[in-house]
């Protein structure tokens, strides 16, 4: 029972350090995972050396540091990680984690198994564990030196799937190691067993837990339990039951979590939940770093004059290895479009700051335990392990900092640049101006207020001439910098959407990304680079098409009527926001960057919403019912947030009691849930009901109809998409239900549109397609098939009279 106290006592101790080593590491101006790991290295000496009581309690297992610790550090990692920006960069990220392990390892493992006596199987296990990079420390550096948010995810997002690369690699090795098995065939497909299946137990177990959040509204210590649960559950899950790698299973479950359950919860709700999860990372990650330096004497024993050669090998190998992924590869990947290109500046940044850390020296304690590996291989992987971490701690690490400013990585963008420097010159001219206001209200002397206005003078005229100095920029250049503020307004006038309950989390996760997605634009290529994003962001994606070849092919309405109502949804929410914008660059923009940026911001904004308003006038035309329901939602849904308002100021002021504040919000609640139910969009695409709406049939006896109707198929046609292609073979023809069609003839355009027929011309004659038929708004067609035409007709004279006549004139024009 005696273990017990002692072991809390070793934890509250190690607590106790890492706060006391909190204040060295900034006077000594160190990353505080270094400045663990020379503290418990010490320490590790001096339990050693003095035999203390408390060693067993600070001693711990490597399967101890791999399920308690590994699903906390990596979970924390990627909780908070903008995963749509992670996909923009997911090629690199691939590369540098899935390629660039084993690349590495294949390197590593043949340089030092041709340099010394150890065999290829043994020196590949030790390239697979010095392969996990850890961003702990390189990341703390990054947030002081404010690198590029690009570079902080390409580190970050790389951590994540080279740890999962890497561990399931060793993992497959071990037990080629520890078993005698050398069947490699095995072992690639162990490795892909093990990647692919910790990727489905994580999203699995993450989609079931974020559908669970929708349950548990307002409870908050119960969705950061969930959280918590899903991280350990995929581990342990994924290990034991499945064989599968359980470091890919929660990083899988972390990337979902943090698509998808951001908008499951409220705001507030999500802030709340990651910063436990920053808590608990500093806790897992500071006490990582601490145990595992307490191992290092152990870890060092026996280390020899030749475990200093191979060391060098390990070092040069491993940083060819990573070099020619980055300076080989890469571009490759940008030169053929599989990538975005990443500055030769950040892949020497990202070379030079793939730090080693505790999850390393947890991987050589794993193999310096197992009972079945030779303790020749022991002594290798321990010492050259424990010793390439601390290379890359104490050569890569302190000398990182010099390198990125070398660099110049850590200056501001030029953008940004800018924006500093309005920002200090509006602000210093803001409170230049409400001095005295204060100054009255504090009853400060006149000769006190003087000279504090004359000091605040001075430092604007100051601004002001830095500012001009530094930034004599041309329009464009102003242009750029106010789309990016722009952008950034953008994203900030949807959180605040969400923020309010006006528009749900899953509207509002495709609106950010799209505002993002401006930003980027502008900030690359300026007002081209803007217009191009805003294009992009009306264009139809690839969920959206998938819904119409999953109701061409077989029939279902569902997915496709989702697809649709997100869409108009999306577009009349991105038009509010744009007139919102257009009140910010007339206000904010001429005070920061002058008049005439601000018109031609204004005018890009306009010509913006000119085609937000096109194409949402496309779809109402279709759907005007849903689209004015849904403005009708909108509005109730502002006017419960102003309702909601005006009750919380009634008990601030004591007008209301507690008890009647509580009834009024509950019954409040009741009616915010009927309110975010969202309308069904019905796309009424039955042919019988599509049957309706052509001219040509409606005379026809109810038992005519619904025989057509069984040969007719609905199809539903895009905006610009072409129905027919000239010169293609006539199979079908198709009526118009609702919607527009263009017919590109030789020499002139002609326009079909509800009731009208295309198509029948290369039935009858047999012949190639004569024009290219295009849809130029959301067409509801029916269609009909070579055989089933010809039967309707002879069975029908007088719609075969119609048709026959029709085609007649159409021939004479052709």
């Amino acid at each position: 029972m005696a273990s017990i106290p002692i072991s809390v006592l070793g934890v509250a101790t190690l607590f106790a350090v890492v706060v006391a080593t909190e204040p060295i590491a900034r006077r000594v101006n160190l990353p505080l995972s270094i400045t663990l790991v020379i503290v418990g290295a010490i320490l590790g000496f001096s339990i050693d050396i003095g035999n203390s009581v408390l060693s067993t309690s600070l001693t711990i297992s490597s399967e101890a540091f791999l399920y308690l610790f590994l699903p906390v550090l990596l979970f924390e990692t990627a909780i908070d990680i903008d995963v749509r920006r992670l996909l923009a960069d997911i090629g690199p990220i691939l590369l540098l984690a899935v390629v660039a392990v084993l690349g590495s390892t294949v390197v590593v493992g043949f340089a030092l198994a041709a340099t010394s006596t150890y065999g290829l199987l043994a020196c590949l296990l030790l390239a697979a564990i010095i392969s996990t990079t850890d961003p702990v420390a390189v990341v703390a550096l990054f947030k002081d030196l404010s690198v590029p948010h690009r570079l902080s995810l390409l580190v970050e997002g790389e951590s994540l799937f080279n740890d999962a690369a890497a561990i399931a690699l060793f993992s497959v090795l071990m037990t080629m190691l520890t078993s005698g098995s050398g069947d490699w065939s095995d072992a690639v497909w162990a490795f892909l067993r093990g990647f692919s299946g910790g990727l489905l137990v994580g999203f699995v177990l993450a989609f079931l837990a974020t559908h669970l959040l929708a349950h548990l509204p307002g409870k908050r210590t119960a969705e950061v339990t969930v959280t918590v649960t899903v991280a350990y559950l995929a581990f342990v899950i994924g290990e034991l039951a499945f064989q599968v790698s359980g470091v890919v299973a929660v990083v899988s479950a972390a990337l979902v979590f943090s698509y998808d359950g951001r908008t499951r919860v409220s705001p507030e709700t999500w802030s709340f939940l990651v910063r436990i999860w920053k808590q608990l990372g500093y806790w897992a990650s500071s006490l990582i770093f601490l145990l595992a330096a307490l191992r290092i004497p152990d870890l060092l024993s026996g280390a020899g004059l030749a475990d200093i050669l191979m060391l060098g090998v390990l070092v040069l190998s491993a940083l060819a290895a990573r070099g020619m992924v980055l300076f080989g590869l890469m571009p490759l990947m940008s030169a053929v479009g599989m990538a975005q290109k990443v500055e030769s500046g950040l892949r020497l940044v990202i070379l030079w700051g793939g730090l080693r850390g505790a999850i390393s020296l947890a991987l050589a304690m794993a193999v310096l335990e197992h009972p079945a590996v030779p303790p020749e291989i022991k002594r290798l992987v321990s010492t050259l392990v424990t010793a390439f971490v601390l290379f890359t701690l104490f050569v890569n690490g302190l000398t990182l900092r010099p390198l990125i400013r070398a660099l110049n990585i850590d200056r501001l963008s030029s953008v940004d640049r800018i924006l500093r420097g309005r920002a200090i010159a509006h602000s210093l001219s803001t409170v230049r101006h409400r001095l005295d206001a204060a100054a009255d209200q504090y009853r400060i002397d006149s000769i006190v207020r003087q000279n504090l206005t004359e000091d605040y003078t001075r430092r604007l005229q100051e601004a002001e001439v830095s500012f001009e100095l530094d930034n004599e920029l041309s329009a464009e250049q102003r242009l750029r910098v106010a789309l990016v503020a722009a952008a950034r307004r953008e994203q900030v006038l949807h959180l605040q959407h969400y923020r309010e309950r006006i528009v749900s989390g899953r509207i509002v996760r495709n609106l950010v990304a799209q505002a993002y997605h401006l930003e980027d634009g502008a900030r690359s290529d300026g007002r081209h680079g803007y217009e191009l994003a805003s294009r992009r962001e009306l264009a139809f994606p690839l969920e959206f098409r998938l819904s119409i070849e999953v109701y061409r092919w077989f029939g279902l309405e569902v997915w496709l009527a989702g697809a649709l109502a997100d869409r108009l949804e999306t577009l009349l929410v991105g038009r509010a926001t744009t007139h919102t914008l257009l009140r910010f660059a007339e206000e904010r923009i001429p005070e920061m960057l002058g008049p005439e940026t601000a018109k031609l911001l204004l005018e890009v904004l306009e010509k913006r919403r000119e085609a937000i308003e096109d194409t949402l006038s496309a779809l109402r035309l279709q759907y005007g019912d849903f689209a004015e329901k849904m403005q009708v939602r909108y509005l109730e849904r502002a006017a419960l947030r102003i309702e909601h308002a005006e009750y919380l100021r009634l008990f601030n002021e004591a007008v209301i009691s507690r008890e009647v504040l509580r009834g009024l919000l509950g019954d409040l609640s009741a009616r915010w849930r009927s309110v975010n139910r969202r309308p069904s969009l019905d796309l009424r695409l039955s042919a019988m009901a599509l049957l309706v709406n052509v001219p040509l049939f409606q005379n026809l006896e109810t038992s005519v109809l619904e025989a057509i109707a069984a040969v007719l198929k609905p199809r539903f046609a895009l905006p610009g998409e072409k129905v027919i292609r000239k010169g293609e073979k006539g199979q079908e023809m198709y009526f118009v239900a609702s919607g527009a069609l263009e017919v590109a003839l030789p020499g002139q355009i002609q326009r079909l549109g509800s009731g009208d027929f295309f198509g029948e011309l290369a039935l009858l004659t047999q012949s190639p397609r004569s024009a290219d038929v295009t849809a130029l708004g959301f067409c509801e067609l029916l269609v009909m098939t070579a055989d089933d035409f010809a039967s309707l007709l002879t069975r029908n004279s007088e719609l075969n009279t119609h048709v026959t006549e029709t085609a007649k004139v159409r021939l004479a024009r052709g």
